[in-house]
C-alpha cells in the first residue's frame, strides 16, 4: 500500500517538482500552496509524512506545524527551509518537526530523507510487535507502552512527538550506558545528519521539558560533559 505524503510550499515549481520525484518514487502525494489550507488538509487527512516549507502565506510553516502538534498530529514533518539560520531550523524542532532541508537541495535528496524518516518509524513498529516479552517499560515516574506509542508521567499521557518518543525508548533501553550524540542520531535518524549533533541536543532539552521534575538538575537523562547523555538507573527501574 502507498504512502500518503502532504507537501505545503507556495512556489509551484518546487511542489510539482517534488511531487513528481515523490509520485515516481511511489507515494501518493496531495499538495497545498498556502499555510491554511496545509493545516486543514493535514488535520483532516491521514498522512504518513508532511514536508512542510517555512516560509508560506496565510499561515507560517512554525505556526503550521505547532498547531498540527496542539491538535496531537503526530505525523513526521520535514521542513524546508530557504533560510540558513539556525534559530530557524532548532525553532521548527522545539516545536515538533522531526527533520530539516535547507534550500536548495535537490529532489533527490528529499527522497532520500523521507524513506529514510518513514523507514525508522517503521523499523521501530515493527521491532516493538516482535518483541512481546515487554509490554511497558518504566523508570521513576515514567511509563512507556511502546505498542501503544504512549508515555505517561505520574499516570498522566505526555504529548511526545515521533521523534521524541524514539529517542525516550533508545535511551531507556540502554540505561546506564553513555551514548554519544553521533550514536543517537544514527540510533534514531538513521542516517548521517551532516555532522549536525544540535538536532540530539534540541531534543533532549524537549524530552526533559516533559519528564523531568527539575530541567536544571535532571535525574533521568543526564549530560556527560565531553560525551554525550545518558539515561540514569532509577532504584524502582524494572
Amino acid at each position: 500500500m502507498s504512502q500518503k505524503v502532504l507537501i505545503v510550499d507556495d512556489e509551484e515549481s518546487i511542489l510539482t517538482l517534488l511531487q513528481f520525484n515523490l509520485e515516481k518514487s511511489g507515494f501518493l502525494v496531495t499538495t497545498a500552496m498556502d499555510g491554511k489550507t496545509g493545516l486543514e488538509k493535514g488535520l483532516n487527512g491521514e498522512f504518513d509524512m508532511i514536508v512542510l516549507d517555512l516560509m508560506l502565506p496565510e499561515m507560517e510553516g512554525l505556526e503550521v506545524c505547532k498547531e498540527l502538534r496542539q491538535n496531537k498530529v503526530l505525523t513526521p514533518i520535514l521542513m524546508l527551509t530557504a533560510k540558513d539560520d539556525e534559530f530557524d531550523k532548532v525553532l521548527g524542532l522545539e516545536l515538533g518537526a522531526d527533520d530539516y532541508l535547507t534550500k536548495p537541495f535537490s529532489p533527490r535528496e528529499v527522497v532520500a530523507r523521507v524513506r529514510a524518516i518513514l523507514r525508522r518509524s517503521q523499523v521501530l513498529n515493527q521491532t516493538e510487535k516482535v518483541d512481546k516479552k515487554i509490554d511497558s517499560i518504566s523508570f521513576g515516574d515514567v511509563e512507556i507502552f511502546p505498542d501503544n506509542y504512549e508515555v505517561y508521567l505520574r499516570g498522566e499521557a505526555l504529548e511526545l512527538t515521533p521523534k521524541e518518543f524514539e529517542l525516550l525508548v533508545y535511551l531507556t533501553r540502554n540505561r546506564g550506558r553513555v551514548l554519544t550524540r553521533d550514536q543517537l542520531l544514527n540510533a534514531v535518524w538513521n542516517y548521517e545528519f551532516v555532522g549536525d549533533t544540535r538536532i540530539v541536543d534540541v531534543h533532549i532539552s524537549h524530552l526533559r521539558e516533559k519528564i523531568e521534575p527539575n530541567t536544571k538538575k535532571p535525574m533521568y537523562i543526564k549530560t556527560i560533559r565531553g560525551l554525550g547523555y545518558k539515561m540514569e538507573t532509577i532504584k524502582n527501574d524494572e
